[in-house]
């Protein structure tokens, strides 16, 4: 299979900047209170379903794929950058870490119990995210939970924005058009949460959770 270029300059982009992105953050989650407690409800919905296996797609250097190892999940991480996945297999060296794709997940259909996304989509070209999306359907079991997290638009006219990100650029979504592809895919809004920008943030963006559930 051909590469497309915008995951080839993704992952080179990010091979690239592994180093300095580990240092801005790895601690990011002490100051992001919103976030530690979305990931807490997504650990706790998918260990109520049965199955407490999840995949950290776009994991980077590993520190929300540990997050949820302390909650309880039985959590492995996977990222297209080879040099992201050194570091995290050093940090972490108990947990497993895989080069890969979100557009062809190496697992079988049907056995996971959650799914997390966390700003792993924005680099992903808008007419690509609809794959994506039935992949993560794909890997799901039934009851299983994805949690999605992206910068969103700033107007609903555009479902989404091109904005210039420091490794390659990047898209931002409206909530209620990724919303309305999940929903295409077989994947049904849970919740959403919403956070405005803080004056401390280096993007002035809102950023968006949403949590979906296949049926």
């Amino acid at each position: 299979m051909v590469e497309h270029d915008a995951l080839s300059a993704t992952r080179e982009g990010y091979d690239a900047a592994a180093p300095v992105y580990a240092q801005l953050f790895s601690g990011e989650l002490s100051d992001r209170p919103l976030d530690r407690a979305i990931l807490s409800v997504f650990a706790e919905v998918v260990s109520a379903g049965g199955d407490g296996r999840v995949v950290d797609l776009g994991c980077g250097t590993g520190h929300i794929t540990a997050h949820l190892d302390e909650l309880g999940l039985a959590v492995y991480g996977v990222d297209a950058s080879p040099g992201m996945i050194k570091l995290a297999r050093d940090a972490y060296p108990g947990l497993r870490f895989d080069v890969g794709s979100m557009a062809e997940v190496n697992i079988a259909d049907g056995v996971l119990g959650g799914v997390l996304s966390r700003w792993s989509i924005i680099h992903t070209p808008p007419q690509e995210i609809p794959a994506i999306l039935a992949e993560f359907h794909r890997v799901l079991a039934s009851g299983g939970h994805l949690l999605i997290g992206f910068s969103a638009t700033d107007d609903p006219s555009h479902p989404t924005q091109v904005f210039d990100h420091a490794v390659v650029p990047a898209y931002r979504w409206w909530p209620d058009h990724l919303a309305a592809l999940l929903r295409e895919s077989g994947l049904a809004e849970v919740a959403r949460m919403v956070r405005q920008p803080q004056p401390t943030d280096r993007r002035q963006f809102e950023e968006v959770y949403l949590l979906a559930r296949k049926a």
